[in-house]
């Protein structure tokens, strides 16, 4: 057998050293595939939230928080978004994200629902008592999710109704600083009305309940006998046919 000569023994060595390093960089590669694209998690929050904001009044917009680079998820076959308990569908809320196979994990990731629409501010000074017109509110535009709840935001829920307190200009109008004006009182004498195909009738009766314009209330005549109609502005009752 024939001595191996040192350069061969040389070229030997180089060789094995470098299918060490493939090797290594391949084992290197494969593990760098199994690990969660960061992207997919946070593309994966982004439907969930667009998805279960549907229907919302107004223009939705949903944003997702960054995630930390320095996270090493195994790669997930499914992702599971879902909203933890306490968590909500408005302004800035945490969405969870499981994973269940072939590894277990579960991350929560920050996002933001925010809802673009109209809401009422009042024009001008509103005193208490006062009954408000069109020329007392005036319509802006902004994130619903920043108000207070039971903001105004149709026009409908203001006109017409008194404020329960001073109002100063340009304040966000709120439902529960509203009321309608009653059209009839409890216990007051009102005008009964009764229309059909060409004739009317009216007498006095007395309202059980009070009510605003366009709300039913019953009302007991001189006789005795309960009827419902619908209020009236002037202490007026039109009776239902």
């Amino acid at each position: 057998m024939k001595p191996v000569k040192p350069r061969l023994l040389q070229q030997l060595a180089c060789r094995c050293s470098l299918l060490v390093v493939l090797g290594a960089y391949a084992l290197g590669a494969v593990a760098e595939g199994t690990k969660q694209d960061l992207n997919e998690i946070r593309a994966s929050v982004k439907h969930y939230l667009s998805q279960e904001s549907t229907g919302l009044p107004g223009e939705v917009t949903v944003e997702v928080g960054n995630l930390d680079t320095r996270l090493n998820l195994a790669a997930c076959t499914t992702l599971e978004p879902f909203l933890p308990a306490g968590s909500h569908l408005w302004g800035k809320t945490t969405v969870g994200v499981r994973c269940s196979a072939p590894q277990t994990w579960v991350i929560y990731v920050s996002g933001s629902v925010k809802i673009w629409g109209s809401y009422y501010v009042s024009a001008k000074s509103i005193s208490q008592g006062q009954t408000i017109s069109d020329s007392d509110i005036s319509a802006v535009r902004g994130d619903l999710t920043t108000m207070a709840s039971g903001i105004v935001t149709e026009a409908s829920q203001a006109i017409n109704h008194t404020s329960t307190m001073s109002i100063a200009a340009g304040l966000p109008l709120r439902q529960d600083s509203l009321r309608l004006q009653q059209a009839v009182l409890q216990g007051q004498v009102i005008r009964l009305v009764s229309a059909g195909n060409g004739f009317k009738v009216s007498t006095d009766a007395q309202a059980l309940a009070n009510a605003s314009e366009g709300q039913i209330v019953k009302v007991k005549t001189g006789s005795g006998q309960v009827l419902s109609g619908t209020a009236k502005s002037g202490g007026i009752v039109e009776v239902l046919n």
